[in-house]
């Protein structure tokens, strides 16, 4: 016995004609044509209600990968720091979940770089955070470099944390009836709400077909009365998360506590579907109410319908993190063992600019942080907006360069001479600037650290930027690998072991599971 479903009596009209049968007019949309065949042709007796076709409407923002410059032309990149991770762990559920390999834009390789805390140096002295580079022979580039810049913040431990005024956003439009949805949100929510002290504040706001206070704010001491409200969420209704998200500022000012810690975390798949939906429109509004020194952070849950590139964005405006939850021991990451760096921040408005030396680099190119690139000038103006650095976070930015003298990715000028440097600049291969401000502060602090002319090879790197490197590879690969050149799969993997130790939660080891199931998803697509 088989059972066809169709999606419409148009398909089950042509399937019955075919066999010389013509449906009933009773036959309804949706429906599904049953007939009765001899042996051994399909014998289908009963007409069986269709399951819905659900339509996959991800959305994610496009991303030109980042092109080579020449020094002669360009010397100077600028870029916002980014923490968030979300794309890391959307990858891994299109390998693991979906058995298949990810969009290519739903692959920002330093999301996936900074998903991974680094034992850099601690900071010292009066800035929030060190700075720390290394130079290393590049395994993609013949003749080239990797210079791999390392910012490591203060930590802060949860309980030294400064008071902190929680608004939950929760989604519980029907979008959200799944396990991986509603029902993780609550789990997540849990999660937090365990660690919350006396002198913490929860508000709970809920929003489908309209948005309600579900919850007052309420103490942290008050725990049992926190979890009752999340555990009763239920989803039903449309989306409408802009006056949500207007209420749940609303409700954060009342409750604003001077000096501490003021966040909103929106739990959402981003399907918002009534009231103002447009993209910018929201963005606009989160980048405004930013500056009632409210952050914005999002989670995201989901498949399916998941809008990541609304996710991200938000997040982005509202100066918060975000982060994609796909599990339970993800929550448990972002919300529980990451807390200090999720909550506080330690600095704002972060900035890189790097300015390469034409007497030692010819040619360079960033790796990642696309969406993040910011024009010279912004470098300067503290009007700018840009990234900020939790406690205890760890970013990584890397740049392969081809250095003078060596055969790089662009032609040789034939009218054009390369600028000149002086002599006594030419111990050096760039010059790292960043500039930050302190949280609830207006004017920007300049931080400089030059990058030496000095470099190893990759197998004497230190273990962090070996990891970090084969975790770009891997992006790398995911995107169509065209700045990975003869490194495959298997190489990756071997640089990757190389790094895995130590590896205290098992992300590492985890990342080379998925890295063996890229290779074979990937070889899989080469068949077809």
């Amino acid at each position: 016995m088989f059972k066809l479903k169709f999606l419409t009596v148009t398909v089950s009209t042509f399937i019955l004609a075919a066999c010389g049968q013509m449906p009933s007019q009773q036959m309804r949309m949706g429906e599904v044509a049953v007939l009765s065949m001899p042996a051994p042709a399909l014998n289908i007796t009963a007409y069986e209600r269709a399951q819905p076709l659900v339509e996959n409407t991800e959305n994610y923002q496009k991303i030109d990968t980042n092109t080579v410059h020449s020094v002669a032309q360009q010397p100077i990149s600028t870029f916002s720091i980014d923490v968030d991770t979300g794309s890391y762990t959307n990858v891994r559920r299109f390998l693991t979940k979906e058995a298949q390999l990810p969009p290519v834009d739903a692959v920002r390789i330093e999301e996936m770089v900074n998903y991974f805390n680094y034992d850099y140096p601690e900071q010292q002295g009066k800035h929030p955070f060190s700075v720390s580079t290394e130079t290393v022979n590049s395994p993609w580039q013949p003749n080239a470099k990797i210079i791999r810049i390392g910012i490591r913040a203060k930590d802060i431990a949860a309980q030294q944390l400064p008071p902190a005024n929680l608004v939950f956003l929760v989604d519980v439009s029907g979008s959200m009836d799944a396990e991986n949805k509603l029902p993780l949100v609550k789990k997540t929510l849990a999660l937090l709400t365990e660690q919350l002290r006396p002198q913490d504040k929860v508000t709970i706001v809920t929003y489908a077909s309209g948005e309600d206070l579900a919850l007052a704010a309420t103490s942290g001491a008050e725990k049992d009365k926190i979890l009752k409200v999340i555990h009763r969420l239920k989803a039903g209704g449309a989306t409408s998360g802009e006056r949500a998200i207007q209420l749940a500022y609303e409700q954060a000012e009342k409750s604003y506590i001077k000096a501490g810690i003021n966040r909103i975390l929106i739990a959402t798949d981003g399907d918002f579907n009534v009231g103002i939906t447009d993209f910018n429109t929201l963005k606009g509004m989160i980048a405004e109410k930013r500056k009632s020194g409210i952050s914005f952070t999002t989670l995201g849950f989901g498949s399916g319908n998941y809008d990541e590139q609304l996710m991200e964005q938000l997040a982005d405006a509202g100066d918060g993190n975000y982060s994609y939850i796909d599990n339970e021991r993800e929550a448990k990451k972002v919300l529980q063992r990451q807390l200090s760096s999720t909550l506080a921040t330690v600095a704002q408005d972060v900035k890189i600019q790097v300015e390469f030396n034409p007497a030692t680099v010819k040619e360079y190119r960033l790796i990642g942080y696309e969406n993040r690139l910011l024009k010279n000038e912004d470098f300067n103006n503290d009007q700018v907006d840009a990234g900020d650095i939790g406690a205890g976070h760890t970013v990584t930015a890397l740049y392969e360069i081809i250095p003078v003298g060596q055969k790089g990715w662009l032609n040789e000028p034939r009218y054009q001479a390369a600028p000149t440097a002086s002599a006594s600049l030419k111990h050096e291969y760039a010059d790292v600037n960043l500039r930050y401000k302190l949280p609830n502060q207006t004017q920007s602090i300049l931080l400089n650290s030059p990058v030496q002319v000095t470099s190893k090879p990759l197998a004497q790197a230190s273990t962090d930027t070996r990891f970090a490197i084969a975790v770009a590879a891997y992006g790398q690969q995911l995107r169509g690998g065209q700045y990975n050149a003869n490194m495959q799969w298997d190489d990756i993997l071997r640089l990757a072991q190389s790094a895995a130790k130590p590896d205290t939660f098992g992300l590492r080891e985890e990342f080379i599971d998925l890295l063996k199931i890229a290779k074979s998803l990937s070889s899989e697509q080469k068949k077809l």
